[in-house]
């Protein structure tokens, strides 16, 4: 199979025979085989009868339906585990992602050899409380991350199936999956300017709020990707520098009224100084800092996947099974 794509949606029932039939006109346009996979995320307004539905109407429409609303990242991980085509696409259920971008984000994938490209909506129909703070989060997240993406919170993105079949989305990860790719191994990313469609059908499912949530995915993210394997090593770090800064703060405030007391200088208690109390809590958040990055290490160590590495190719092992 030539495609598959991975559609979540959550109260979208008015947008999805459209969506549904405008993809089947632009598959059959360029003789491309296709799975559609609709994620109905918990709707409580008919998406699912319209899924099933259009699923008993088109033999490439597959449905899979939440008992709840779990969020985007879950549908999309739910989808990804499903879909079984040559390149993945995902969308968005409302229109506002033009099916008509399809045949150039799969000649990208299969033609250029991206293993991910992601959309960009250069010219956006949001009111500007949405899209002044997309572009200041776009931006941190490209340099935190040195991916060159304009827009990382894209829906339209197309895969290779390797890709999807590699990685795990989870939370609300759905943002941060350029980054959990290139983490996984599959660093070549590339973009693409996509139309972005007035909304037709409904109302927005995300608030403001996804601005704060999305830089605090991006830091759970780029510690994952730098130290899920290996958390003494940050935790570790910071301790033994708070350890030895509180170490030296005691030895100073210890030897200055030793040297005070021997040359009969007035002195006050250690006890009464505040640099002693500052050297205190010093040693006592180094400790903290290590016995956290020793439970990390325990945690890491007794995780099913510790020693689990992605394995890109074998070449010569034919000739065991030969002999």
């Amino acid at each position: 199979m030539d495609l598959s794509l991975v559609i979540p949606a959550y109260n979208e029932h008015e947008s999805l025979p459209e969506l549904v039939a405008w993809i089947e006109r632009v598959a059959r346009e360029h003789r491309l085989s296709y799975e559609a996979i609709i994620i109905d995320d918990g709707s409580n307004d008919g998406t699912w009868e319209t899924i099933r539905t259009l699923a008993a109407q088109h033999r490439n429409v597959r449905g899979i339906r939440f008992r709840r609303n779990y969020g985007k990242s879950a549908a999309l991980n739910t989808g990804f585990q499903a879909a079984s085509g040559e390149v993945v696409i995902t969308m968005d259920a409302d229109m506002q992602d033009s099916p008509d971008e399809i045949p150039e984000l799969v000649r990208m994938i299969r033609e250029d050899g991206y293993d991910l490209v992601s959309g960009w909506k250069q010219k956006r129909y949001d009111p500007i409380s949405k899209t002044i703070p997309s572009k200041f989060y776009n931006k941190v997240t490209s340099v935190a991350t040195g991916i060159k993406l304009h827009d990382f919170n894209c829906g339209l993105k197309a895969y290779r199936r390797d890709v999807v079949k590699a990685i795990e989305v989870y939370g609300e990860m759905h943002r941060q999956i350029p980054l959990i790719a290139k983490s996984a191994g599959f660093s070549r990313i590339g973009e693409k300017v996509v139309q972005h469609r007035a909304r037709q059908y409904g109302v927005s499912k995300f608030g403001l709020e996804r601005f704060i949530n999305g830089f605090l995915d991006l830091f759970s993210a780029l510690f994952v990707q730098k130290f899920g394997k290996r958390p003494m090593h940050l935790f570790g770090t910071f301790g033994s520098l708070s350890f030895l800064v509180g170490a030296v703060l005691t030895i100073w405030v210890v030897l200055s009224k030793v040297i005070r007391q021997s040359q009969g200088m007035h002195y006050r208690d250690t006890t009464e100084q505040p640099l002693f109390y500052l050297a205190l809590v010093a040693v006592i958040v180094g400790v903290q800092l290590f016995v956290a990055g020793f439970l990390g290490e325990l945690v890491a160590r007794s995780g099913s996947d510790r020693n689990r590495y992605d394995v890109a190719e074998r070449a010569g092992f034919e000739h065991d099974l030969i002999a």
